[in-house]
C-alpha cells in the first residue's frame, strides 16, 4: 500500500561513492517508487514512496549510506503520495 512519500536531501561525502546506485537497488528491493539524483551542490536528492515502514527503512539506510559514504545530514520532507511508477536513477 502506498501511504507515505518522503523527499530527502543527503549531505556529506555522498557523490562518487555509489550512493545513487545503491539507493536505487535498495529502494527497488523494498518495492518503493520514486527517484534519486546527484545535485550540483554535492548533495544527493531522492523521493521514496510506498508503505510507511519501508520508506522509514530506506531513511534509516540513507543516514549511513554505502560503505564509502560519509553522511553528515539527511533532511526529510513528508509530502502527499503521487501517481508514480518504478524507481529511477537520474
Amino acid at each position: 500500500m502506498i501511504d507515505a512519500r518522503a523527499r530527502v536531501v543527503i549531505r556529506g561525502r555522498v557523490q562518487g561513492v555509489f550512493f545513487r546506485a545503491e539507493t536505487g537497488e535498495r529502494a527497488r528491493s523494498l518495492g518503493l517508487v520514486g527517484w534519486v539524483r546527484n545535485n550540483p551542490d554535492g548533495t544527493v536528492e531522492a523521493v521514496f514512496q510506498g508503505d510507511r515502514d519501508r520508506v522509514d527503512s530506506m531513511l534509516v539506510w540513507c543516514r549511513r549510506g554505502p560503505g564509502a559514504a560519509d553522511v553528515e545530514d539527511v533532511e526529510v520532507e513528508w509530502t502527499e503520495p503521487r501517481n508514480e511508477h518504478g524507481f529511477v536513477t537520474r
